[in-house]
């Protein structure tokens, strides 16, 4: 059998954990517009026992005007808290699909200084179809203190970025679909420009996985190299808002390559500005 992710855990796996003490489960579950889902109605018409949602359009900077900007310590330590998530806990996140918006959360709460967190293959959707337990009842929340231990190295600001692009010092993963990276595609965000990063390699999120799971690590690593990504070097992951660009984190840090950070302005940022260059074509 081909070898997996260490952090990537199967629904067996999850199922006979339901209700332990020490085992939060999130729901981490977010939609583009185009993908006519929503996942809070989604979550209340039926979630995984004991699962606590996880609203990545909430849980953000409330003073930054980007979406799902990554919040500061004492903030995401307010919300996590709030959601009975403890940082000494074993954590479970899901999506609908299994390996989309998911990613983004482990990644959050990995910044955030916990490292026992992990993704359920298959998402809600595979676990629906298998006939497993699911609730329409409100968990039961008791508010706990997270103490977070955030780690401002993973993270690439703006001014980095456009650094990084100018020496060419590191590989630039962008994670968003192939149309939207060779500018043939418009952005879902209006006001946002077309096209890449100069420099930046193409590796679409959806590349990363199948019907719902991580691809095993033999794959990860071709679709990487087949992308034209150095992994001896340190590679800064990017995507429309930083939500899929975690996918490609969960790819790198799943093969071992821990030499990697997320520039969480991602295109928004990039693409939305008049200073900072941007280019189109395939390459």
């Amino acid at each position: 059998m081909a070898d997996k992710s260490p952090f990537i855990i199967d629904a067996d796996w999850l199922q006979s954990r339901i209700g332990t003490p020490g085992v939060s489960i999130v729901d981490a579950s977010w939609y583009l517009p185009t993908q006519g889902r929503n996942a809070r109605a989604e979550y209340d018409a039926g979630h995984i026992p004991g699962a606590v949602f996880f609203n990545q359009d909430e849980v953000v900077d409330p003073d930054s005007k980007l979406p799902h900007t990554l919040p500061r310590p004492q903030v995401f330590a307010r919300y996590a808290g709030s959601m009975g998530v403890s940082a000494d806990d074993t954590i479970v996140v899901y999506d609908g699909p299994g390996v989309f918006s998911a990613p983004r959360v482990w990644w959050m709460f990995r910044v955030m200084g916990v490292f026992q967190v992990y993704i359920l293959d298959g998402g809600l959707d595979r676990w629906k179809r298998e006939g497993r337990p699911l609730t329409a009842e409100q968990t039961r929340i008791a508010p706990c203190v997270f103490h977070a231990n955030f780690d401002a190295r993973r993270v690439v600001s703006l001014d980095e970025m456009k650094s990084i692009v100018a020496e060419q010092s590191a590989e630039v993963a962008d994670a968003r679909p192939a149309g939207r990276f060779a500018g043939t595609e418009p952005e879902p965000r209006p006001g946002i420009r077309a096209g890449h990063m100069p420099g930046a390699k193409s590796l679409p999120a959806t590349a990363l996985s199948h019907e719902g799971s991580l691809l095993p690590l033999d794959e990860l690593r071709a679709a990487i190299e087949q992308a034209g990504i150095d992994l001896t070097k340190t590679v800064v992951t990017s995507c429309g808002s930083g939500v899929t660009a975690a996918v490609i984190t969960l790819a790198l840090e799943s093969l071992g390559h821990t030499a990697n950070r997320l520039y969480d302005g991602s295109w928004t940022e990039w693409g939305g500005r008049s200073d900072t260059p941007v280019v189109t074509g395939k390459d």
